[in-house]
């Protein structure tokens, strides 16, 4: 139940932050150090049982279901769930890897090499860019207590691009 209510809290924040923001600066206008960022797009979850998740977003929450990824053995491998226009929460099944819980949060970019560049050059410890299963582009900051951040560029034929119209 904690887990539920600090997931929930974390929701609230992050979008009184886009919101704050928002009214701040025009959509991807961001012109400080981390230029490049427009959103924070989505929140990770592992659950245990895919399908009570999911069931609990849409069903309880009144989040729908945007859209799904399998994986070779034709498995789902994550769902996104839809809070609001732009926001997410993406529900992933726990595996030995992947422990029950928030696993990230993800940063919506408009170009990866650049914002990657501003990152490195500030100190922090990026991944290498790679493609994922949604054809999304991908890489990860590491932050200084272990947190994984994504940080997310989405082509027009990624899911993510498509579904967002981009």
């Amino acid at each position: 139940m904690r887990g539920i209510y600090l997931f929930i809290g974390g929701v609230v924040v992050g979008l009184a932050v886009q919101l704050a923001a928002a009214q701040n600066q025009g959509p991807g206008t961001n012109t400080g150090s981390n230029s490049g960022i427009i959103q924070l797009n989505h929140v990770g979850i592992a659950v245990p049982d895919l399908n009570a998740a999911v069931s609990y977003y849409e069903e309880t929450l009144g989040f729908p279901e945007a859209f799904r990824v399998t994986n070779s053995a034709g498995e789902t491998a994550l769902v996104y769930m839809q809070v609001s226009a732009t926001t997410f929460v993406e529900l992933q099944p726990t595996n030995e890897n992947r422990p029950a819980g928030l696993n990230h949060f993800g940063l919506q970019v408009n170009d990866m090499d650049g914002v990657r560049d501003i990152f490195i050059a500030q100190g922090a410890d990026v991944s290498e860019i790679r493609s994922g299963g949604t054809k999304a582009i991908l890489s990860n900051i590491t932050e200084l207590n272990g947190h994984r951040i994504e940080l997310s560029e989405y082509p027009a034929d990624s899911l993510q691009g498509e579904f967002l119209g981009l």
